[in-house]
C-alpha cells in the first residue's frame, strides 16, 4: 500500500469514527439547511443519495426538491466506472443495489445538473475523501466535461478535518452542507 493510500485509509478510520458519534447524537432536522440551499435551485434536476451506514439523511430535503422537479438516486454499474442516476420519488419502489444502497425498482435514468454528495470526510476547501472507489470523481469529472454540475457535499459537521490526503483525481465540492450550517467555497 502506497503512503497516500495508507494515509487515506487511516483519515477515513479518523472520520468514520467521527461520523458515528454525530450520527448517534443527530436530532430529526439533519436536512434543513440543505433543504434551504435546494429552494434556491428549484426545479433544476438534482441527484442526492439514499443514506447508508452512519450517512446523514438528505432524503427530506429531496423529497422537497421532487415536488418541483426530477430527483434521482446514484445507481453503480461496476466498479471503474462512473455511477448512472435513476429517478426517485418518495414512497416509490425500492430495491437494494449494491453496497445495500437502495434504489428505485424501475430504473428511469437522467442526468443531474446537481449532485448531492455523500463523503467520509470533508474539508473547508472543497476537498473530499469518499468510500475509495473513486465513483462520485469520474462522475463528477464526465458530468463536468459536459456543463456545470453543482457539487454539495452533505455530511455531519463532524466530520470536517483540516488536512486531507488528495490526489489530482479527486473533484472539488463546490459547496458543503453539514446539520449546522452552509459553506460556501
Amino acid at each position: 500500500m502506497s503512503s497516500l493510500a495508507q494515509q487515506k485509509a487511516a483519515a477515513r478510520q479518523a472520520a468514520f469514527a467521527r461520523r458515528k458519534l454525530a450520527f448517534q447524537a443527530a436530532g430529526a432536522a439533519q436536512a434543513g439547511y440543505l433543504s434551504e440551499v435546494l429552494a434556491g435551485h428549484r426545479g433544476v434536476p438534482l441527484a442526492g443519495f439514499m443514506p447508508i451506514r452512519t450517512e446523514i439523511d438528505p432524503l427530506p430535503a429531496m423529497a422537497e426538491a421532487a415536488a418541483h422537479g426530477p430527483v434521482g438516486v446514484p445507481v453503480i454499474q461496476a466498479a471503474g466506472q462512473a455511477l448512472k442516476f435513476a429517478l426517485w420519488e418518495p414512497d416509490c419502489a425500492l430495491v437494494e443495489g449494491p453496497f445495500k444502497a437502495m434504489i428505485p425498482a424501475e430504473l428511469d435514468y437522467f442526468e443531474p445538473e446537481i449532485l448531492i454528495v455523500p463523503l467520509v470526510a470533508f474539508d473547508r476547501k472543497g476537498g473530499r475523501l469518499g468510500y475509495g472507489g473513486g465513483f462520485y470523481d469520474r462522475t463528477l469529472e464526465g458530468l463536468r466535461t459536459t456543463r456545470a454540475t453543482l457539487a454539495i457535499g452533505f455530511a455531519f459537521a463532524a466530520q470536517q478535518a483540516e488536512d486531507l490526503p488528495l490526489e489530482a483525481t479527486d473533484q472539488p465540492l463546490d459547496m458543503i452542507v453539514t446539520e449546522r450550517g452552509i459553506i460556501t467555497l
